[in-house]
């Protein structure tokens, strides 16, 4: 009993670890993502891009080359863990391994990965930009209207993944399973659940992309970023019509249990108006 209890605990702190690190990169990805280029854009303390230097020009700078070949490379480091840990033999090899710690580490590898790509990511400043807000009032207005929307889908995005079941998307459910001794959470939900999460496991694909492309001023190497996660997102989900009927019955049954409290008011306040009625 006491080894069980001591790898249980051991268990969970790795899972708790996991997720302070998980939390911290979802941070800074939020930071690099949508605050950077929108705040170099209000305050102008940065060059982003440089107008005056010709496409022809630009394209044949080995500056320019050089980094986009470095964030092709780190985009590429990214989308082949994603999707190299979530393959199915690997997947199960890993499992077989690590067990309850499977999910763990795939969120624990994809922020490192995340990570790295912040930190080695190569701005392309010596190249024009495909789209810049620069003239008066728009200059000023432009950049607010974009934080604010940033803001909103940034809100939006993490009260969807609260809604998700956000401890198993992170792992610390299957800890919490394993030291109960319940197996893994996702056999207790329904095959159709188990159908549809095999296939959308991040369901902020709108958001996401409103976060990567709604930009003050649009860069080169912002353009590799948003392009590359953009199709990234697209290619890896494959939802069909019975997904899309699986989802519809659950988004009505929630709709049904939050209109039932007021159906219940209302219901009473009817019966007692009538029996006022009645009284009087």
């Amino acid at each position: 009993m006491a080894s069980v209890t001591v790898r249980g605990w051991a268990l969970c702190t790795v899972s708790l670890l996991n997720f302070a690190f998980v939390f911290i990169s979802g941070a800074d990805f939020i930071r690099f993502i949508s605050f950077r280029a929108i705040y170099h854009n209000i305050t102008g303390e940065t060059t982003l891009c440089q107008d005056s230097i010709p496409w022809s020009v630009a394209l044949q700078d080995s500056s320019v080359l050089r980094s986009l070949v470095v964030d092709l490379g780190l985009l590429a480091l990214f989308t082949i863990q994603h999707s190299l840990l979530s393959w199915s033999p690997v997947k199960q090899a890993l499992q077989s391994v690590l067990g309850a710690l499977n999910r763990t580490a795939y969120c624990f590898t994809t922020a490192l990965a995340l990570q790295i790509m912040m930190r080695y990511w190569q701005p392309v400043t010596s190249a024009p930009c495909l789209w810049s807000v620069r003239h008066a009032p728009w200059s000023i207005w432009f950049p607010l209207l974009c934080f604010s929307l940033h803001f909103l889908c940034w809100a939006i995005i993490c009260s969807i993944l609260m809604l998700v079941d956000y401890p198993e998307l992170l792992g610390i459910k299957q800890v919490y399973y394993e030291c109960l001794g319940l197996g893994d959470p996702l056999s207790h939900k329904s095959p159709h659940a188990q159908r549809f999460l095999s296939h959308l496991r991040h369901p902020v694909c709108l958001e996401l992309g409103v976060v990567l492309w709604l930009l003050p001023a649009l860069s080169l190497d912002r353009l590799l970023l948003a392009g590359t996660l953009s199709a990234y997102l697209a290619l890896a989900h494959s939802l069909d019509k019975q997904d899309l009927a699986y989802l519809c019955i659950q988004i009505n049954s929630k709709m049904q249990l939050l209109a039932e409290p007021h159906r219940g008011i209302a219901d009473t306040t009817g019966r007692d108006n009538s029996s006022n009625h009645k009284e009087k």
